[in-house]
C-alpha cells in the first residue's frame, strides 16, 4: 500500500467524485425480460405462463407510467436510487440490526505475528488502533488511494462514512450522521470511544497536533481496563442499540429526557472517530476453523457493542482482533480496504511497534488526559430496559449458527490456470450444493457492485440461472457423459459472468424494479399484480432469497451476516491463491437448514467441477 500510496501522490481519495457518471435507469423492456428469465427455475409451465401474462400486461400498463415517472426522477438526481435505497433495505426496518443487518469479521492477523496468546491484547491493542488511526489521518489528508476497475476511478463516498459515522434510532425510520470531514473541509471528531465491562470512556487521540503513539495508547487502555477489573461493572447502555429500532428510539428519547447531560454523552459517542470494544471472551481459533472467532464478532458482548456504529473494532483477551460495522451506511469493501492496509503494516513490522522509526530509543508517554468516563444518569426503567435488550440479544444471538471452513485443495491460481472466474465457480459450486441437499433450485443474492457510477454502491445479480439449474440436473443425472456436464456447466459459468458484468455497469434489474414499486407507494397507488405474485417472492424478489451471498474479496478479511430470511442461508467467501475460505451462517431454529452440511457440501462440489474441468476432455 505505501507504493501505491506514493504513486497516487498527485491523486486525491475523493477528487473524482464530481466528474463520476450519474447512475442510469435501464430500459423497462430489458428489466422484465431479465426478471422473467429468473423466475424460470422456480416455475412449472403453467405458473410460468400465468407469470409471463402479469409482465405483459405490466409492461404495457402501469409499468410504463411508472417507468416515466422514474426517468423524471432520475433527471433531477445523479443517483435516483440512493435515498430510496438507504431507507427500504436499512433505516426503515425496524428489526434488530446488529444481529440481523450489521456484518462483522475477524482480521487474520493471528495467520501470522499475532497468534492468539492470552495477556497480549492491551499492548497488541495499542499497535491496532494506531494503525487504524494512522488510516485515519491518510483519509483526512485524501491520500487514500482511489479504488480502480482498470483505469476507471470507483465511487468513494462509502469512505466518508468510516470513521464518526452513527446510525440514530428513530420511532418510524432510523438516520445517519457523520461528523467526519477532510482536513480541507475542516474540524472532525479526533477523540474515540472505549467499551469494557458495561462502562463507556472516550480519550483524544491528538496531543500537541500529533498522532498520539501505541505507548500512549497502551496507557490509556491499561487504565480502563484495570479500572474496570478492579470496580463493578457499568449499566451497559450500549446494549440498548442492540434492541429492536423503535424500542431503542423510545428508550433513547426517554433516557434523553432524566438528563440532559445524557443527550452531550451519546452525542460524544455518535462523533467519536470508532468505537472499541474489549471483550472478556478467548475466542478458539486454527488454521483450520474459524468458527468461533468469527461468530463471537458477530454476536459477542451487547454491553460493549455500538451496534449503531459504523466502525467497532472488537478485541478479545487472547489477542485476537475483529470489526462489527451497521452496514446501513458502507459495504464491505471498506473494512476489507482499512483491514488490508492494518494487516500489512502488522505483517510488515512483525507484530511489533518499535521496528517504526518513530520510536527509536523512545517510548516516551507524554503527560496526556487520562480517559474521560461517561456515567449516565439512569433510573429503574432504564436499567430494566437493558436487560430486556439484553435477554432478546442472547437469545437471538444464541440461535445463529455460523461454520467458517477453509478449502485447501486448490484456489485462484488453479480456476484461473482452467480459464474460469474464481468467484464464479464458488457461486455455481453453491447451486450444486444447495440442489444436492433440498432436491430444489435454490434463489440466490450475490452482491454486485455499481461504484462506477455516482454514491454507486449494489445491485442483485441472481445466480441461480436456468443454466445453472440444467447443470445441476445434469450433474445429479447418471446418464450424463462427462462432456455434456462440462459444456452444461461452461454455459452456466458464460451466462454468470455476462448477467455480473450487465449489473455491475447498471443494467440489473432487482433496484429497477423496487424503483418502480417504490413510486406505486408513493403515489399512493394499489401494489403492481407483479409484486404480488407468488412467483415473485418465490424468486427472491422482496428480500425473500434463501442464498444470500457475496464475495468478501482476495485480501486477508472473513465477513459473515445473518441469513436474508429465517429458513435461508448467509454464504460469504474469502478468496486466496491456494485456497478458499467459506463462511456460512443459518438459524438454528429453523429445522431444514444446517451451515455445516452446506459448506462440506461446497467442498465437495469444487472437487467435482475440477474434476470435470480435468477429466471432460480423455
Amino acid at each position: 500500500m505505501e507504493n501505491q500510496l506514493a504513486k497516487s501522490a498527485e491523486e486525491r481519495t475523493f477528487q473524482y467524485q464530481d466528474s463520476l457518471p450519474s447512475l442510469p435507469v435501464p430500459s423497462l423492456e430489458e428489466s422484465l425480460k431479465k426478471y422473467l428469465e429468473s423466475v424460470k427455475p422456480f416455475a412449472n409451465k403453467e405458473e410460468y405462463k400465468k407469470t409471463e401474462g402479469i409482465v405483459q400486461k405490466f409492461q404495457d400498463g402501469i409499468g410504463r407510467k411508472l417507468h416515466q415517472k422514474l426517468l423524471e426522477r432520475a433527471k433531477g438526481k445523479r443517483n435516483w436510487l440512493e435515498e430510496w435505497w438507504l431507507n427500504f433495505a436499512y433505516l426503515n426496518v425496524r428489526l434488530p440490526s446488529q444481529l440481523n443487518v450489521n456484518f462483522a469479521g475477524p482480521g487474520l492477523y493471528f495467520e501470522h505475528y499475532w497468534p492468539p496468546k492470552e495477556g497480549t491484547h492491551l499492548e497488541r491493542g495499542s499497535i491496532y488502533l494506531w494503525h487504524n488511526l494512522n488510516y485515519w489521518q491518510l483519509l483526512r489528508k485524501e491520500k487514500v488511494p482511489v479504488d480502480k476497475s482498470g483505469n476507471i476511478p470507483l465511487d468513494m463516498n462509502q469512505f466518508r462514512m468510516l470513521f464518526s459515522t452513527c446510525r440514530i434510532p428513530g420511532i418510524s425510520r432510523d438516520s445517519i450522521k457523520s461528523y467526519f470531514k477532510t482536513e480541507s473541509e475542516g474540524h472532525s471528531p479526533t477523540h474515540l470511544t472505549v467499551l469494557c465491562r458495561g462502562r463507556v470512556f472516550v480519550f483524544d487521540t491528538i496531543q500537541e497536533g500529533c498522532l498520539i503513539t501505541p505507548p500512549e495508547i497502551y496507557r490509556q487502555l491499561a487504565y480502563i481496563h484495570k479500572k474496570c477489573h478492579s470496580e463493578p461493572d457499568g449499566p451497559g447502555i450500549a446494549a440498548l442499540t442492540s434492541e429492536e429500532r423503535t424500542q431503542w428510539a423510545k428508550a433513547r428519547e426517554y433516557l434523553i429526557s432524566l438528563d440532559p447531560e445524557n443527550l452531550t454523552m451519546l452525542e460524544k459517542i455518535q462523533s467519536s472517530l470508532l468505537v472499541y470494544s474489549i471483550e472478556d471472551s478467548s475466542p478458539h481459533v486454527t488454521p483450520g476453523n474459524y468458527s468461533q472467532v468469527t461468530a463471537q464478532t458477530l454476536t459477542g458482548d451487547p454491553t460493549v457493542r455500538w451496534g449503531d456504529k459504523s466502525y467497532n473494532l472488537v478485541s478479545f483477551s487472547n489477542g485476537v482482533f475483529g470489526s462489527s460495522c451497521d452496514h446501513a451506511p458502507l459495504d464491505g469493501m471498506v473494512i476489507v480496504n482499512i483491514n488490508h492496509y492494518v494487516d500489512q503494516k502488522i505483517f510488515e513490522n512483525e507484530g511489533r511497534w518499535k521496528s517504526f522509526p518513530y520510536f527509536q530509543g523512545s517510548e516516551k508517554v507524554r503527560d496526556i488526559s487520562l480517559p474521560e468516563e461517561l456515567v449516565f444518569t439512569v433510573d429503574d426503567k432504564i436499567l430494566n430496559d437493558i436487560n430486556q435488550a439484553k435477554a432478546q440479544y442472547l437469545k437471538q444471538a444464541s440461535d445463529l449458527q455460523i461454520v467458517v471452513y477453509p478449502f485447501t485443495s486448490f484456489g485462484k491460481k488453479l480456476t484461473k490456470k482452467k480459464m474460469l472466474h474464481p468467484d464464479t465457480f464458488i457461486q455455481l459450486a453453491l447451486q450444486l450444493a444447495y440442489y444436492r441437499l433440498t432436491g430444489c433450485p435454490g434463489s440466490c443474492y450475490e452482491t454486485a457492485m455499481t461504484r462506477y457510477f455516482y454514491h454507486g454502491r449494489t445491485e442483485t445479480m441472481r445466480s441461480c440461472t436456468v443454466e445453472a439449474l440444467r447443470w445441476c440436473q445434469s450433474m445429479q443425472d447418471p446418464s450424463t457423459s462427462f462432456l455434456e456436464q462440462q459444456q452444461k456447466m461452461l454455459q452456466a459459468f458464460t451466462k454468470h459472468n455476462k448477467m455480473m458484468k450487465d449489473c455491475s455497469s447498471g443494467k440489473g434489474f432487482d433496484r429497477h424494479l423496487l424503483g418502480l414499486l417504490l413510486i406505486a407507494k408513493e403515489e399512493g397507488l394499489p401494489v403492481p399484480e407483479l409484486f404480488t405474485d407468488p412467483l415473485f417472492s418465490k424468486s427472491g424478489g422482496g428480500g425473500n432469497f434463501v442464498l444470500s451471498t457475496s464475495l468478501i474479496g482476495y485480501l486477508n478479511m472473513l465477513g459473515v451476516v445473518a441469513p436474508m430470511v429465517h429458513n435461508g442461508y448467509g454464504f460469504f467467501y474469502h478468496i486466496r491463491d491456494d485456497r478458499f475460505v467459506v463462511i456460512c451462517s443459518t438459524w438454528k431454529s429453523c429445522p431444514e437448514t444446517d451451515a455445516e452440511k452446506l459448506v462440506l457440501l461446497v467442498f465437495h462440489a469444487l472437487h467435482d467441477m475440477m474434476q470435470l474441468m480435468n477429466t471432460a476432455h480423455l
